[in-house]
């Protein structure tokens, strides 16, 4: 905080400052008027001390000044004068704007009562607008709250309506049917969709159960060659039903980290299948792995869509989708924020690498590896398996 001290004679702005002093408080001295003026362009000052008999503008010309100017206006202005303070000397005083007259020589003790007021009024002042600036903030953050909530509803009613109504036609052909043989493609069907909501459905459940800290990891040592073979399994019917080709770049030597492989199987399938979801069928997606430094890596490029530059800091956001270029909505936007939250549990960081609209993009996923061993694997030493 900031006081402001305008006298002409270096004697009286040091005595000034001396009685002034206290924590958290520096007083900025002038010498004159256009002093003063100089530096309230770049200082706010909870108070203005001014002598009112200066050479050149004198205090009340002064105190007109600031409250002429809409960034000064409201500084509180205390009138220091050795001269007499007649009624009208007063009255021009008040009218510039003071707050009060204070006679040289000047008494300490009142000098620093009438001080500490305005030095109180001040910070009570900055506290009630920082008050109010987060008050808007979380305003504001309630709003889109509010909004993702919404439009979160609407991508659930939308994704759970598809499968049960799947699940009527199926259900209504069943009963139309006795042929066993020619139910069988119904049944199919149906099982596709009981498992697409099942996924759903346990998505939104580990969201919630890593929010309030209910997700308990089965941390073991694992090869994380087993956890990427089952991801890959998870994942392989979404990939194969765009055509996709999967290219995949590991170690021949085990990586061993201390983890839930079922986790870490679920972190790179989310990232598998968000590849096959935003790539145009036909595209093709590299899963890459490598031990480095003590760490594991693990990367997936694909040749889809790519992440507007505007959308790729929110894209770990729960909700948050990047349009399809047209194409219905497959998913409730929560994969990314999931992979995050499994990521973050194991001591590793997941970034989007690079994404290029139209291009397609990598996230690199880089996890511990167990504490014990080293990463025995090494990039490139394996060859490449094409699928």
């Amino acid at each position: 905080m900031k006081f402001l001290l305008v006298d002409d004679l270096d004697e009286n702005l040091l005595a000034l400052e001396a009685l002034l002093r206290r924590d958290g408080l520096e007083c900025l001295k002038a010498r004159s008027g256009d002093e003063a003026l100089e530096l309230l362009l770049v200082h706010d000052v909870a108070l203005a001390l001014l002598d009112v008999q200066m050479p050149g503008m004198d205090g009340f010309e002064l105190a007109e000044f600031l409250r002429g100017n809409e960034r000064t206006r409201h500084v509180p202005i205390i009138f220091l004068t050795a001269g007499s303070a007649d009624a009208q000397r007063r009255f021009r005083g008040y009218e510039a704007g003071a707050v009060d007259f204070l006679q040289k020589p000047i008494d300490a003790g009142i000098l620093r009562s009438k001080s500490n007021v305005f030095f109180d009024l001040y910070e009570q002042r900055r506290q009630i607008i920082a008050q109010r600036d987060e008050l808007a903030r979380l305003t504001e953050s309630l709003r889109l709250a509010d909004r993702r909530k919404n439009a979160f509803l609407g991508m659930v009613g939308h994704e759970l309506r598809n499968p049960i109504m799947a699940f009527g036609a199926g259900l209504h052909l069943l009963r139309r049917r006795t042929d066993g043989e020619a139910a069988e493609p119904v049944r199919q069907r149906m099982e596709r969709q009981v498992n697409h909501m099942s996924r759903l459905i346990e998505d939104l459940l580990d969201v919630a159960r890593i929010d309030q800290g209910k997700i308990v990891l089965r941390a073991e040592r694992i090869d994380l060659a087993d956890a990427v073979a089952l991801a890959i399994e998870l994942s392989r019917p979404q990939i194969e039903a765009r055509e996709h080709r999967l290219t995949i770049d590991s170690p021949e030597g085990p990586i061993w980290l201390h983890a839930d492989q079922a986790r870490i199987a679920q972190v790179v399938s989310n990232l598998l299948s968000n590849a096959a979801k935003y790539s145009p069928p036909g595209g093709a997606i590299i899963l890459r792995v490598r031990a480095d430094a003590g760490e594991a890596v693990i990367e997936v490029t694909d040749t889809g869509l790519g992440i507007p530059p505007e959308m790729q800091a929110q894209v770990f956001d729960l909700f948050a989708q990047v349009e399809r270029g047209g194409e219905p909505s497959d998913g409730l936007g929560i994969g990314l924020a999931l992979v995050r939250q499994l990521v973050t549990l194991h001591g590793g960081t997941i970034v989007l690498k690079e994404s290029v609209v139209g291009q397609g993009s990598t996230f690199r996923v880089v996890l511990p590896c167990e504490r014990e061993t080293a990463c025995r694997g090494q990039a490139g030493s394996g060859p490449a398996d094409d699928a």
